[in-house]
Order: structure tokens, then sequence, then C-alpha cells
């Protein structure tokens, strides 16, 4: 029983994008049922989003999409969708056999083993390659047999191949993101751009320090969590401390450094009400160190540090040991001297004085203010504005492009922590080869771009018209650079070769007529009212690339636009066969294949 079978992996802010390419995925499921397995099943199979302050970590994205086969806003991934549900058919198709009996296996050649389930009432086999770099070609029951490098062919009559995990005839699709006008319109005003919410914003702003009634003191810096239960991120240490000028832990007259050492997993200082600097873990090390020289003033100061958490430990042994917050030490040095503050007396605050009068939801309030421009690029600020929904079903998303970091409601429901300046390493987003072990570093994408630009609100949070957006800006930013987007599926797209299977539902129960049928590209559209209404790509030869960037190679059928126009313009779906039967032979004695990206409206 495999109850984890990873589609992908989750996103931390601060990284690349994870994801494992669905030939891998396939090739451990039927790897798995070669080998005599009963029970697996994907984590994920649809991906989602950690609303509000519901996600793991630290670190660990609002958006939890995990390169799952369904996304995070319900819509269908192609490629991998499709293939895992061909592979489910053809592993289905040898039912009788794997459940009658235990299979029997053998080396067909060096990195090639076959699995065989053979029963009065049937037979299946499984021909596994785990060579990761070489295709290989055997013989099996006398019949000869290609297999491409890191995949299994599925054979549920011990004779024909039903499916080659990599191998993918199902389409491809891709995203589009249309951003969106929302702001309400008078009878006189014409169309908005999509730069809709740049204005109609107002704003509190947050205490710096202690603000609340319910604060309380203790000796010493106390551990965050323990201290919090977890009601909010945020928890403030503040301190007050008299200068007269001649301590030994001064240079320059009043100047100090602010050493605060906290186990994570951010951390900001403010001096005298002022924003000194801050200090930022990562998803490998959460801890925080924050070394600052600072202006003290003779007379009485105060230092606030205001200590915040992005998700909490939530697997691992001891995790509940982890901790969080500034443990210290917490010192003030200079050239002469030090003090450690570690063990005065603090005063604490648990949470924002925002969440606990309920800002987010208290639209009216009379201490929005409103200007006709509002302050940005300031640390602990609220913000607010009104949006209509967009039309459609369309699922919908933030562009949180000019904040920092922070948490967004839509009309009261949170819909998560957004961090878009948290960007990924410039380095490790290569090119990914499917073969081999998968690990979660394995195959990245989107380095040296944001960990996460969109950020899902469903519809079910939204009305027509009305909307209120209310954000808790905690480093600086400018709230009249998000926009509003709506994603959809775009392009429809499909690559297959000659050396592909035929479609496992053209599976005949006849065994005369069992693999006879050759390869077969098959496009539909993704929408119920859609159909085909151009090719803006066809190529029968060798062409490569992706959906969206296919390219000619150095041989192609003159003929095959014409030939893909003529089957698919005007239907929801069309086949076509991959063979030169079809489209003429341009290169002779090559192994050739069909590309084709369509478009339907």
């Amino acid at each position: 029983m495999w109850t984890e079978n990873w589609t992908g992996w989750f996103l931390s802010f601060g990284g690349a994008m994870p994801y494992r390419p669905v030939q891998d995925i396939a090739f451990a499921v039927a790897r798995f049922f070669q080998r005599g397995g009963t029970f697996q099943n994907y984590y994920m199979y649809h991906g989602g989003t950690n609303f509000g302050r519901t996600s793991g970590g630290p670190f660990i994205a609002t958006s939890y999409d995990y390169d799952a086969p369904l996304d995070e806003y319900g819509i269908i991934r192609q490629p991998k969708w499709g293939h895992l549900k061909e592979l489910h058919k053809a592993i289905k198709l040898c039912e009788k056999a794997l459940v009658a009996t235990d299979p029997t296996s053998s080396s067909l050649a060096p990195n090639v083993e076959a699995h065989v389930y053979n029963t009065t009432t049937g037979c299946a086999a499984f021909l596994a390659n785990i060579g990761i770099q070489s295709d290989v070609t055997v013989i099996f029951n006398g019949k000869s047999f290609h297999l491409p490098a890191w995949s299994v062919s599925i054979l549920p009559d011990c004779q024909n191949v039903v499916l080659n995990t990599a191998q993918i005839n199902s389409q491809t699709t891709s995203q589009q993101i249309k951003y969106q006008t929302l702001k309400h319109k008078r009878t006189d005003e014409s169309d908005h751009s999509s730069e809709a919410l740049q204005s109609d914003w107002s704003f509190v702003n947050e205490p710096i320090g202690i603000s609340k009634s319910d604060v309380f003191a203790k000796p010493g810096l106390l551990e965050q969590i323990n201290t919090t239960a977890d009601v909010s991120d945020y928890l403030w240490y503040s301190i007050s401390i008299g200068i007269s000028g001649d301590e030994p832990f001064l240079f320059n007259g009043t100047q100090t450094n602010l050493h605060v050492e906290s186990l994570g997993h951010v951390l900001h200082a403010f001096v005298n009400k002022n924003y000194s600097g801050r200090g930022i873990g990562n998803s490998g090390n959460a801890k925080v160190a924050l070394e600052k020289t600072i202006m003290l003033s003779r007379g009485n100061n105060t230092i606030d540090l205001l200590s915040a958490t992005v998700g909490l430990q939530n697997y691992g042994a001891f995790f509940d040991l982890s901790g969080a917050g500034i443990t210290g030490p917490v010192k003030l040095g200079g050239q002469s001297g030090s003090l450690d503050l570690s063990t005065k007396e603090w005063t604490y605050q648990i949470g924002l004085k925002g969440e606990k009068s309920r800002q987010f939801e208290d639209f009216g309030a009379s201490q929005w203010v409103s200007l006709s421009t509002i302050p940005t690029n300031q640390p602990l600020t609220w913000y607010k504005t009104t949006f209509d929904a967009p039309k459609g079903n369309d699922p919908v998303a933030i562009d949180f492009t000019g904040m920092g970091k922070g948490e967004a409601w839509v009309n009261g429901q949170s819909i998560g922590r957004y961090w878009p300046n948290n960007i990924a390493p410039q380095s490790g987003c290569s090119s990914c080869n499917y073969g081999g072990a998968f690990k979660s570093d394995k195959c990245l994408k989107n380095c040296g771009k944001p960990s996460q630009q969109l950020y899902h609100v469903p519809r079910s949070f939204m009305k027509p018209d009305s909307n209120t957006l209310v954000l808790f800006e905690e480093m600086g930013g400018d709230p009249t650079k998000v926009s509003f987007v709506t994603k959809q599926i775009g392009s429809v797209c499909a690559h297959v070769s000659e050396l592909h299977p035929g479609p496992v539902d053209a599976w005949n129960s006849s065994r005369q007529n069992r693999g006879t049928l050759g390869p077969m590209l098959t496009l539909e559209c993704s929408y119920p009212n859609q159909l085909i209404s151009s090719i803006r790509f066809a190529s029968f030869g060798t062409p490569h690339g992706t959906c969206g960037n296919f390219n000619h190679g150095k041989c192609s059928s003159a003929n095959a636009l014409a030939v893909v126009q003529q089957a698919c313009i005007g239907l929801k779906n069309c086949n076509i066969g991959v063979s030169a039967k079809s489209f003429g032979d341009p290169c002779k004695g090559v192994t050739k294949s069909l590309a084709v990206e369509a478009v339907c409206s």
C-alpha cells in the first residue's frame, strides 16, 4: 500500500517552483503494480490554497498547487491529468491477471525487467527499462519491443503494448492570464484600464509597539508559539532603556550596535518608533540574526521588536520543540562594552491592534483615512478598497506585484499570506530529465522570480459587485499596483510520434485486432461551448519544442497544416493518425512525429 505518491512538491516562500514530470509519475505507478503493488494514492491529486494562516512551514507558501493533475484553481493540468487517466485505464485492462496471482520476473537485458502475471484466464506483462539515459529494444515472447529510458510498457495480453509511461498521447494545454477591470463605473465613465485599483484606497496605520490593553510584562525573553498559542503571526517584544550618554556600550555619542537572535521567522526592529531594520529566515534555516547600528537619545528610549511567524513546523521528529520568536541574546554593544537585555523585563503584546479590532471586516469604521495620495512603502499599514467581481466563471486571482509581505482579506475572509517580493534564487532551474529518482529540488522553474505572485480568490468569497479588499502590509508596499486576473485555458496542443502506442480507448477485446491501431493525435476543446477555430502550428516530420513554442525540424511534410485544418476546424475534438499514410513521408528512414497547436473559441 503506497499512501503518498508525490505528484510534485509544495512551494516555499523564497524558493523556486517545484514540479514533477508526468513521465516519472507514470513510471513510478506502473513499476509499483509491476512488482506486486496493491493500492497507490496520489498526494496531491487536486492542488489547493492555504487560506488564512493555515499553511504549514515554516515558509510554506499560500499556494499549495503541488503541480497536481487538478491545479489549485480546479483547472485540469494537461498532459499530467490525461496521461495518468490513460495509465489507470491500461492497468485496469490487466485487472483479472493482477488480482489472480503474483508476478514472475526475469531480466531481458541490462536494466530491463519483465514481470508477468500469468493465469488460466489471462496474461498481463510489464516491461521496464530502469536505465536513465538510453532507449533499448528487447525481445519478449518472440516479439520486438522498443523501451524508452526510464519507462514501463504495459501489455494487457502479454503480446501488445497498450501504453508506455514515457510516451504521452494526451494533449497539453497552456494557461492564459487576463488582467481585469474591476472598479465601479459611473454612467459618465469610460472603461478603466487593467490598473483599475490605482485609486479609491483608504488606510490605517498599525501602531508601532505596545498599543493594546491586554499586554503583560515578564523578565526574560519568551518563546513565541507557547506565548501566542498561534492566535496571531505577530508578537511584540518591548523594552525601555534610560541613557545618560556615558554608557560603555555607546560610541560616537549615543550610537550602539543592536544584536538580536531569533528562532524565526521574520524580525522587525524599531527604536523610538522609528524603523531600524529587519531579518528574515528561510525554509532551510528559519533562524534570524539582526545586527544593526542604532541611534539612541539621552533619557528614556524604547526598543520594539516585532517577531512574525510564517507557518509553523508540522512534520518531522520533535517538530513541536522547534519554537519561534526572539529567545536571545538581545544585546547593545560598543567598543568599550555591552549590555545584555535578554534577562531584563520585557513587555509583550500578542498580535496587532488591527487584528483585535478586526480591521479586516469592520469596513465602515471611522478610523479609515482617505487621501488623494495614500502613503506607500511604509511598514505596518492597513489598506482598503472596493471592487466588482470579474464577469464570467473563470478562476480569479490577485497579482500582488508592488506589495511586500502581509495578509489579504476579501469580504472579511482571509485569502492567506502574500509575499511577492520574496524572490527565488537565480540558479537551480536548469532542464530536468524525468529519468531517475525524484526529489523535491530535482525539477524547478521560475528561478529569479517571485516565489508566488498570484493568489487565489474563490468566487464563493465574492459578490457580483461592491466587494471589499483589505490588506495588512507588514514590510511596505504600494497597493495601487495590485491587480486582479482571471485564469483560463489557452492553446490546446499534442505531440505524438510513430513509435507511440495507439489510444488506450481503442484497445479491442478481439485478439485479432489488438495492437493493430497505430498512434493517434487527439485534440479536444476544454470548455463545453467551444470549437476548434484555428491551427497555429502543425508539422509532421521532426518538429521540436513545447506547446506555444513548437518549431519545424529539418524534415517536415508540406501538407501537414492543410491535413490538420481539414480534420479539426469547426469540431469540438478531432483524431488524426500519425503516419506517412496521412501526411506523406518527408524523410524516409527517420522516426517522425506530429506536433499540433490549436485554438478553441
